[in-house]
């Protein structure tokens, strides 16, 4: 006699077939590449500038730069200060010219490497990707 407990047994240990495809990726927009780029390069400089601001109010914090002004005074007789260099607004303006150095550097090179897949793609003919459904 066959239960509905049997049955469902039955359908559970059957697995159903997954289709797969494999596809070529074998090229890659020259703008797309360039926008993503420049998106993932704006999140690299907002981090650059925090982290920046984070390192200087911990090492203010903890008063290094006080102990450099009096380790550099004993050379230098107190005529250079490490304190009349590094400041807060000194601090954000060189870290704004980081990031967007930074920024530049990032877009162009997504930019530079999309070129060069869209190149090697005639060589190589392209990436091999997978893709299932379940």
């Amino acid at each position: 006699m066959s239960t509905v407990a049997d049955k469902l047994a039955k359908k559970s240990s059957h697995k159903t077939s997954a289709k797969q495809v494999r596809l070529r990726l074998v090229y890659i927009d020259f703008w797309s590449a360039v926008k993503l780029s420049f998106l993932a390069a704006i999140a690299i400089a907002v981090v650059t500038v925090v982290a920046f601001v984070l390192v200087f109010l911990v090492v203010q914090t903890t008063g290094l730069i006080t102990k450099a002004d009096g380790f550099l005074g004993n050379f230098t007789d107190g005529t250079i200060l490490l304190s009349s260099f590094v400041s807060l607004p000194q601090v954000l303006a060189f870290s704004a010219i980081v990031a967007i150095l930074n920024l530049v550097v990032v877009t162009v090179l997504g930019a530079v490497l999309a070129g060069i897949y869209n190149l090697a793609v005639k060589v190589t003919g392209g990436l091999l990707v997978g893709f299932t459904s379940n």
